[in-house]
Protein backbone atom coordinates (compact mmCIF):
# COMPACT_ATOMS: atom_id res chain seq x y z
CA UNK A 1 0.00 0.00 0.00
CA UNK A 2 1.36 3.44 -0.97
CA UNK A 3 2.08 6.15 1.60
CA UNK A 4 -0.71 8.36 0.24
CA UNK A 5 -3.24 5.53 0.49
CA UNK A 6 -2.07 4.74 4.00
CA UNK A 7 -2.43 8.37 5.08
CA UNK A 8 -5.89 8.54 3.55
CA UNK A 9 -6.91 5.36 5.33
CA UNK A 10 -5.70 6.77 8.67
CA UNK A 11 -7.57 10.02 8.01
CA UNK A 12 -10.84 8.19 7.33
CA UNK A 13 -10.36 6.04 10.43
CA UNK A 14 -9.78 9.15 12.54
CA UNK A 15 -12.84 10.87 11.04
CA UNK A 16 -15.00 7.83 11.75
CA UNK A 17 -13.71 7.68 15.33
CA UNK A 18 -14.47 11.38 15.85
CA UNK A 19 -18.02 11.06 14.51
CA UNK A 20 -18.60 7.99 16.67
CA UNK A 21 -17.33 9.89 19.74
CA UNK A 22 -19.71 12.81 19.10
CA UNK A 23 -22.63 10.41 18.64
CA UNK A 24 -21.70 8.58 21.83
CA UNK A 25 -21.44 11.88 23.74
CA UNK A 26 -24.90 12.93 22.52
CA UNK A 27 -26.31 9.55 23.52
CA UNK A 28 -24.72 9.75 26.96
CA UNK A 29 -26.11 13.24 27.57
CA UNK A 30 -29.56 12.05 26.48
CA UNK A 31 -29.35 9.09 28.84
CA UNK A 32 -28.14 11.33 31.67
CA UNK A 33 -31.23 13.51 31.22
CA UNK A 34 -33.59 10.53 31.05
CA UNK A 35 -32.21 8.27 33.79
CA UNK A 36 -32.76 8.92 37.48
CA UNK A 37 -35.16 8.35 40.35
CA UNK A 38 -37.93 9.50 38.01
CA UNK A 39 -37.40 7.81 34.65
CA UNK A 40 -38.26 10.08 31.73
CA UNK A 41 -38.61 8.70 28.17
CA UNK A 42 -36.24 10.08 25.55
CA UNK A 43 -39.22 11.42 23.58
CA UNK A 44 -40.35 13.42 26.60
CA UNK A 45 -36.81 14.72 27.06
CA UNK A 46 -36.71 15.87 23.44
CA UNK A 47 -40.06 17.65 23.83
CA UNK A 48 -38.94 19.41 27.01
CA UNK A 49 -35.76 20.67 25.38
CA UNK A 50 -37.67 21.73 22.27
CA UNK A 51 -40.15 23.70 24.39
CA UNK A 52 -37.33 25.74 25.93
CA UNK A 53 -35.08 26.17 22.91
CA UNK A 54 -37.57 26.60 20.09
CA UNK A 55 -40.72 27.77 21.87
CA UNK A 56 -42.76 24.75 20.83
CA UNK A 57 -45.89 23.88 22.77
CA UNK A 58 -45.66 20.16 23.47
CA UNK A 59 -47.90 19.22 26.36
CA UNK A 60 -45.77 18.09 29.31
CA UNK A 61 -46.19 18.05 33.04
CA UNK A 62 -44.42 20.89 34.82
CA UNK A 63 -42.52 18.31 36.88
CA UNK A 64 -41.03 16.61 33.81
CA UNK A 65 -40.26 19.95 32.17
CA UNK A 66 -38.48 21.18 35.30
CA UNK A 67 -36.53 17.97 35.89
CA UNK A 68 -35.27 17.83 32.30
CA UNK A 69 -34.34 21.47 31.81
CA UNK A 70 -33.58 22.89 35.24
CA UNK A 71 -31.84 19.91 36.80
CA UNK A 72 -30.65 17.06 34.61
CA UNK A 73 -29.63 18.80 31.39
CA UNK A 74 -27.58 21.45 33.15
CA UNK A 75 -25.99 18.73 35.28
CA UNK A 76 -25.05 16.67 32.22
CA UNK A 77 -23.54 19.68 30.41
CA UNK A 78 -21.47 20.66 33.45
CA UNK A 79 -20.29 17.04 33.76
CA UNK A 80 -19.23 17.00 30.10
CA UNK A 81 -17.46 20.37 30.40
CA UNK A 82 -15.69 19.36 33.60
CA UNK A 83 -14.58 16.03 32.14
CA UNK A 84 -13.23 17.68 28.99
CA UNK A 85 -11.39 20.33 31.03
CA UNK A 86 -9.77 17.84 33.41
CA UNK A 87 -8.73 15.51 30.59
CA UNK A 88 -7.23 18.39 28.59
CA UNK A 89 -5.33 19.58 31.65
CA UNK A 90 -3.91 16.11 32.20
CA UNK A 91 -2.76 15.87 28.59
CA UNK A 92 -1.05 19.26 28.67
CA UNK A 93 0.64 18.68 32.03
CA UNK A 94 1.93 15.26 31.00
CA UNK A 95 3.55 16.89 27.96
CA UNK A 96 4.89 19.96 29.76
CA UNK A 97 6.29 18.09 32.76
CA UNK A 98 7.28 14.98 30.76
CA UNK A 99 5.72 12.84 33.46
CA UNK A 100 3.07 10.21 32.62
CA UNK A 101 1.65 10.51 36.14
CA UNK A 102 1.05 14.27 35.95
CA UNK A 103 -2.59 15.24 36.34
CA UNK A 104 -4.63 18.41 37.00
CA UNK A 105 -4.24 18.36 40.78
CA UNK A 106 -0.44 18.03 40.74
CA UNK A 107 -0.01 21.80 41.28
CA UNK A 108 -1.92 21.86 44.56
CA UNK A 109 -4.94 23.52 42.97
CA UNK A 110 -7.45 21.02 44.31
CA UNK A 111 -6.09 21.27 47.85
CA UNK A 112 -6.21 25.07 47.72
CA UNK A 113 -9.79 24.98 46.45
CA UNK A 114 -10.74 22.67 49.29
CA UNK A 115 -9.28 25.08 51.84
CA UNK A 116 -11.12 28.01 50.26
CA UNK A 117 -14.38 26.06 50.30
CA UNK A 118 -14.15 25.09 53.97
CA UNK A 119 -13.22 28.67 54.91
CA UNK A 120 -16.55 29.79 53.45
CA UNK A 121 -18.57 26.76 54.57
CA UNK A 122 -17.28 26.40 58.13
CA UNK A 123 -15.50 29.61 59.14
CA UNK A 124 -18.00 31.85 57.37
CA UNK A 125 -15.44 33.93 55.46
CA UNK A 126 -17.20 36.36 53.16
CA UNK A 127 -20.55 35.33 54.63
CA UNK A 128 -23.35 36.67 52.46
CA UNK A 129 -20.87 37.82 49.80
CA UNK A 130 -18.80 34.80 48.76
CA UNK A 131 -20.46 31.60 47.61
CA UNK A 132 -18.91 28.18 48.13
CA UNK A 133 -17.76 28.09 44.49
CA UNK A 134 -16.22 31.56 44.71
CA UNK A 135 -14.35 30.66 47.88
CA UNK A 136 -13.05 27.48 46.27
CA UNK A 137 -11.92 29.37 43.18
CA UNK A 138 -10.07 31.97 45.28
CA UNK A 139 -8.36 29.20 47.24
CA UNK A 140 -7.32 27.45 44.02
CA UNK A 141 -5.82 30.65 42.60
CA UNK A 142 -3.91 31.34 45.83
CA UNK A 143 -2.54 27.79 45.83
CA UNK A 144 -1.42 28.07 42.20
CA UNK A 145 0.30 31.42 42.83
CA UNK A 146 2.05 30.05 45.91
CA UNK A 147 3.27 26.94 44.10
CA UNK A 148 4.29 29.05 41.08
CA UNK A 149 6.33 31.45 43.21
CA UNK A 150 7.98 28.55 45.03
CA UNK A 151 8.75 26.74 41.75
CA UNK A 152 10.22 29.88 40.19
CA UNK A 153 12.41 30.35 43.25
CA UNK A 154 13.92 26.87 43.03
CA UNK A 155 14.60 26.84 39.30
CA UNK A 156 11.31 25.90 37.64
CA UNK A 157 12.35 22.52 36.23
CA UNK A 158 9.68 19.89 35.66
CA UNK A 159 10.75 17.78 38.64
CA UNK A 160 10.84 20.77 40.97
CA UNK A 161 7.43 22.01 39.81
CA UNK A 162 5.95 18.63 40.73
CA UNK A 163 7.72 18.64 44.11
CA UNK A 164 6.46 22.16 44.80
CA UNK A 165 2.95 21.03 43.88
CA UNK A 166 3.19 18.12 46.29
CA UNK A 167 4.40 20.46 49.05
CA UNK A 168 1.58 22.90 48.34
CA UNK A 169 -0.99 20.10 48.37
CA UNK A 170 0.22 18.85 51.73
CA UNK A 171 0.11 22.37 53.18
CA UNK A 172 -3.44 23.12 52.05
CA UNK A 173 -4.69 19.62 52.92
CA UNK A 174 -3.32 20.12 56.42
CA UNK A 175 -5.09 23.49 56.69
CA UNK A 176 -8.36 21.92 55.52
CA UNK A 177 -8.07 19.06 58.01
CA UNK A 178 -7.28 21.50 60.83
CA UNK A 179 -10.31 23.68 60.06
CA UNK A 180 -12.68 20.71 59.78
CA UNK A 181 -11.32 19.06 62.94
CA UNK A 182 -11.40 22.14 65.15
CA UNK A 183 -14.36 24.15 63.84
CA UNK A 184 -16.92 21.88 62.12
CA UNK A 185 -19.84 20.02 63.63
CA UNK A 186 -20.83 16.56 62.41
CA UNK A 187 -23.24 17.83 59.76
CA UNK A 188 -20.74 20.34 58.39
CA UNK A 189 -17.98 17.72 58.31
CA UNK A 190 -20.22 15.36 56.33
CA UNK A 191 -21.07 18.10 53.83
CA UNK A 192 -17.41 18.99 53.38
CA UNK A 193 -16.47 15.33 52.86
CA UNK A 194 -19.19 14.85 50.24
CA UNK A 195 -18.07 18.00 48.39
CA UNK A 196 -14.39 17.03 48.54
CA UNK A 197 -15.21 13.69 46.88
CA UNK A 198 -16.92 15.48 44.00
CA UNK A 199 -20.58 16.34 43.62
CA UNK A 200 -22.73 17.57 40.74
CA UNK A 201 -25.87 17.88 42.86
CA UNK A 202 -25.83 21.65 43.17
CA UNK A 203 -24.95 22.67 39.61
CA UNK A 204 -27.44 24.66 37.57
CA UNK A 205 -27.45 26.75 34.39
CA UNK A 206 -25.17 29.53 35.76
CA UNK A 207 -22.51 26.83 36.17
CA UNK A 208 -23.03 25.79 32.54
CA UNK A 209 -22.49 29.39 31.44
CA UNK A 210 -19.13 29.32 33.23
CA UNK A 211 -17.87 25.76 32.70
CA UNK A 212 -18.65 25.46 28.98
CA UNK A 213 -16.87 28.69 27.88
CA UNK A 214 -13.90 27.83 30.13
CA UNK A 215 -13.60 24.37 28.54
CA UNK A 216 -13.93 25.72 24.99
CA UNK A 217 -11.49 28.58 25.57
CA UNK A 218 -8.96 26.26 27.19
CA UNK A 219 -9.30 23.81 24.30
CA UNK A 220 -8.68 26.54 21.71
CA UNK A 221 -5.62 27.85 23.57
CA UNK A 222 -4.18 24.35 23.95
CA UNK A 223 -4.87 23.60 20.28
CA UNK A 224 -3.00 26.77 19.33
CA UNK A 225 0.08 25.33 21.08
CA UNK A 226 0.01 21.90 19.40
CA UNK A 227 3.46 22.34 17.85
CA UNK A 228 4.96 23.35 21.20
CA UNK A 229 3.34 20.41 23.01
CA UNK A 230 4.74 17.99 20.44
CA UNK A 231 8.17 19.56 20.88
CA UNK A 232 8.05 19.35 24.68
CA UNK A 233 7.77 15.58 24.40
CA UNK A 234 11.50 15.63 23.49
CA UNK A 235 12.50 18.02 26.29
CA UNK A 236 12.83 21.77 26.76
CA UNK A 237 16.19 21.92 24.98
CA UNK A 238 14.74 20.29 21.89
CA UNK A 239 11.75 22.64 22.03
CA UNK A 240 14.02 25.68 22.28
CA UNK A 241 16.07 24.47 19.31
CA UNK A 242 12.86 24.41 17.25
CA UNK A 243 12.20 28.06 18.03
CA UNK A 244 9.68 27.52 20.85
CA UNK A 245 9.62 30.26 23.50
CA UNK A 246 9.89 27.71 26.28
CA UNK A 247 9.25 29.87 29.35
CA UNK A 248 6.40 31.81 27.77
CA UNK A 249 4.65 28.67 26.54
CA UNK A 250 5.14 26.92 29.89
CA UNK A 251 3.69 29.87 31.80
CA UNK A 252 0.75 30.23 29.40
CA UNK A 253 -0.22 26.58 29.42
CA UNK A 254 0.29 26.17 33.17
CA UNK A 255 -1.90 29.22 33.78
CA UNK A 256 -4.58 27.86 31.43
CA UNK A 257 -4.59 24.44 33.11
CA UNK A 258 -4.71 26.11 36.53
CA UNK A 259 -7.70 28.25 35.53
CA UNK A 260 -9.54 25.27 34.04
CA UNK A 261 -8.87 23.08 37.07
CA UNK A 262 -9.82 25.84 39.50
CA UNK A 263 -13.14 26.44 37.73
CA UNK A 264 -13.96 22.71 37.78
CA UNK A 265 -13.03 22.22 41.42
CA UNK A 266 -14.92 25.33 42.49
CA UNK A 267 -18.12 23.95 40.93
CA UNK A 268 -17.99 20.19 41.48
CA UNK A 269 -15.19 19.53 43.96
CA UNK A 270 -12.20 17.22 43.54
CA UNK A 271 -12.69 14.49 40.94
CA UNK A 272 -9.71 12.24 40.45
CA UNK A 273 -8.46 9.94 37.71
CA UNK A 274 -10.12 11.78 34.80
CA UNK A 275 -7.03 13.83 34.03
CA UNK A 276 -4.78 10.83 34.57
CA UNK A 277 -6.55 7.98 32.78
CA UNK A 278 -8.25 9.66 29.81
CA UNK A 279 -5.06 11.09 28.22
CA UNK A 280 -3.43 7.64 28.30
CA UNK A 281 -6.52 5.99 26.84
CA UNK A 282 -6.76 8.61 24.08
CA UNK A 283 -3.05 8.29 23.36
CA UNK A 284 -3.52 4.54 22.97
CA UNK A 285 -6.32 5.12 20.42
CA UNK A 286 -5.02 8.03 18.30
CA UNK A 287 -1.31 8.22 19.03
CA UNK A 288 0.89 10.86 20.69
CA UNK A 289 0.50 13.71 18.17
CA UNK A 290 -1.34 16.48 20.01
CA UNK A 291 -3.25 17.64 16.95
CA UNK A 292 -5.27 14.42 17.24
CA UNK A 293 -4.73 13.80 20.94
CA UNK A 294 -6.29 17.02 22.30
CA UNK A 295 -9.71 16.60 20.58
CA UNK A 296 -9.77 12.90 21.45
CA UNK A 297 -8.93 13.66 25.06
CA UNK A 298 -11.61 16.34 25.37
CA UNK A 299 -14.30 14.07 23.93
CA UNK A 300 -13.15 11.11 25.98
CA UNK A 301 -13.17 13.13 29.20
CA UNK A 302 -16.66 14.46 28.50
CA UNK A 303 -18.04 10.98 27.75
CA UNK A 304 -16.37 9.46 30.81
CA UNK A 305 -17.69 12.11 33.21
CA UNK A 306 -21.26 11.97 31.92
CA UNK A 307 -21.18 8.20 32.18
CA UNK A 308 -19.77 8.39 35.71
CA UNK A 309 -22.57 10.80 36.68
CA UNK A 310 -25.19 8.35 35.40
CA UNK A 311 -23.63 5.51 37.39
CA UNK A 312 -23.41 7.67 40.54
CA UNK A 313 -27.19 8.19 40.44
CA UNK A 314 -28.31 4.62 39.75
CA UNK A 315 -25.74 2.30 41.33
CA UNK A 316 -27.43 2.57 44.77
CA UNK A 317 -31.24 2.99 44.79
CA UNK A 318 -32.45 6.31 46.24
CA UNK A 319 -28.91 7.45 46.96
CA UNK A 320 -26.38 9.50 45.00
CA UNK A 321 -22.72 8.59 45.32
CA UNK A 322 -20.02 11.27 45.11
CA UNK A 323 -18.89 11.23 41.51
CA UNK A 324 -15.24 11.11 42.58
CA UNK A 325 -15.90 7.67 44.07
CA UNK A 326 -17.25 6.41 40.75
CA UNK A 327 -14.37 7.83 38.68
CA UNK A 328 -11.88 6.21 41.04
CA UNK A 329 -13.67 2.84 40.99
CA UNK A 330 -13.57 2.76 37.19
CA UNK A 331 -10.42 4.80 36.67
CA UNK A 332 -8.03 2.78 38.82
CA UNK A 333 -8.63 -0.58 37.07
CA UNK A 334 -8.65 1.12 33.66
CA UNK A 335 -5.32 2.76 34.40
CA UNK A 336 -3.86 -0.58 35.51
CA UNK A 337 -5.02 -2.19 32.24
CA UNK A 338 -3.52 0.64 30.17
CA UNK A 339 -0.18 0.34 31.98
CA UNK A 340 -0.16 -3.43 31.45
CA UNK A 341 -0.89 -3.11 27.73
CA UNK A 342 1.76 -0.41 27.31
CA UNK A 343 4.29 -2.64 29.07
CA UNK A 344 3.45 -5.58 26.80
CA UNK A 345 3.72 -3.46 23.64
CA UNK A 346 7.03 -1.95 24.78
Amino acid sequence: MSQAALRQRKWWALAALTIAAFILLGLMVSLAVSIGEIAIPLATTAKAVSNRLFGTAFELSRIHQGIVWEYRLSRALVAASAGASLALCGTVLQALLRNPLAEPYVLGISAGASTGAVCVMILGFGYGVLSLSTGAFIGAVIAFLLVGILAAGVGGTSERIILCGVAGSQLFNALTSYIVTTSANAEQARGVLFWLLGSLSGVRWPDVYLSLPVALTGFVICLAHVRALDAFAFGTDAAASLGIAVRRVQFTLLAVTAAMTASVVSMVGSIGFVGLVIPHAARFLVGPAHGRLLPATALGGAIFMVGADIVSRIIIPQQILPIGVVTALFGAPAFAIILYRVRRSA
